[in-house]
Parts: structure tokens; sequence; C-alpha cells
């Protein structure tokens, strides 16, 4: 099975990532790429990052560490709809699972869903 990596985003690979597409129906239960990159240029505590097989991008990720507890987030993750259903996301969400605390130094990771998302319950 091929490797999960994350790339930084940058001109590069911006448009390609800015593309990235979900299935009908997901798009109420997280914000945008575009969003997601303008709040990441807005505050830059927060890590946008592409999620890569090979050489191809197939989705995004968002993490950062904040306050004075040093809250650690994996906030944002998606999977573009070609790339679904097939165990990319829940590969993608262990392998952060495993680089976030050792990039913050932290033991405790915090994430969010939204209710009714229920797919990303199971993550």
């Amino acid at each position: 099975m091929n490797k999960i990596y994350f790339k930084d985003i940058d001109s590069s690979n911006k448009e390609i990532v800015r593309k990235i597409k979900l299935k009908t129906g997901q798009e109420n239960f997280i914000e945008t790429v575009d969003e997601c990159l303008e709040e990441a240029k807005c505050d830059d505590r927060w890590h946008p990052v592409c999620i890569c097989i090979k050489d191809t991008i197939i989705g995004f990720a968002m993490y950062g560490c904040f306050g004075a507890n040093r809250n650690a987030w994996i906030d944002r993750i998606m999977i573009d709809e070609k790339y679904q259903s097939l165990g990319h996301g829940k590969r993608a969400m262990l392998r952060l699972m495993e680089i976030v605390p050792k990039e913050y130094e932290v033991s405790t990771i915090y994430t969010s869903v939204f209710e009714d998302n229920k797919l990303a319950y199971e993550l």
C-alpha cells in the first residue's frame, strides 16, 4: 500500500489543492480549502498541508498548536471525492496523530466533527 505523506502548500501545488472537491452532501461539514488557507494566512499557528500518495495530491489537512496550554489541533482534513472510500482519510489521520505530537511536543491532540458527519466519527 502506498504511503501517505504531507507537503507544505506553496506556489507549485496551491491551485491543485484549491480544486479538491468533496462528494455531494459533504460541503457543509468543513470549510473550503480557500477559507482554510485564508485562516492560515491570518494566523500563522495553523499549518495547512497537502495530503499526498506518490506524486498525487489526494487531500488537504490543517493542524496547529495554540494557547498557554499548548493545545494541539488536527482541525481540518478532507480527501478529494475521487480518492474517498479507500481508507486514505483514516490513514492520513493516523499519520497526523504521529506527526503532530512530535512537532509540538504534546501528548494530547484535539479535533472537532460536525454532529451530522457520521463518517468522520469513524476516524
